[in-house]
């Protein structure tokens, strides 16, 4: 079962960028443990760093997501088409791979990723056309 939304990701050409709206303009503060600052989190199978803004006191932050130089990922060509946007909406769950289950059962095209060795998901996304033309992630419930 979702317990809520854990961030909303843009995609941004750098940090700087993003740093400039998020948190010059709307005041947002950078996690810095979370992303890993100042470098931010890589991820490598859409060669991006991330970084996340906490949105006041509540748990929903903003994921900002800035390809590598030369990246040739989704996330690269997406921002090369639409430059600075929305990119996905992350909802946190009890359990990814069961909830995963359940949204593949409802007729949701599931991307697929690699899998621990038992064959459960850690993270799920489900392809913007079959949920109502927004990327959507799952990731495990985090505590705060």
């Amino acid at each position: 079962m979702f317990t809520r939304i854990d961030h909303v990701g843009l995609v941004a050409h750098s940090i700087d960028e993003a740093r400039a709206m998020l948190g010059d303009a709307l005041g947002l503060r950078v996690d810095e443990p979370r992303s890993k600052w100042p470098t931010g989190s890589y991820f490598a199978p859409e060669q991006t760093y991330n970084f996340f803004f906490s949105v006041g006191e509540g748990e929903t932050q903003v994921e900002v997501l800035v390809p590598a130089p030369g990246a040739t990922s989704g996330v690269a060509r997406y921002l090369a088409k639409r430059g600075p946007s929305l990119h996905h909406l992350c909802y946190a769950c009890v359990d990814v791979h069961d909830e995963a289950e359940r949204l593949r059962a409802n007729g949701l095209d599931e991307i697929a990723l690699p899998r621990t060795a038992d064959g459960r998901r850690t993270v799920a996304f489900f392809r913007p056309q079959s949920v109502g033309g927004v990327l959507t992630e799952l990731v495990p419930l985090r505590p705060r």
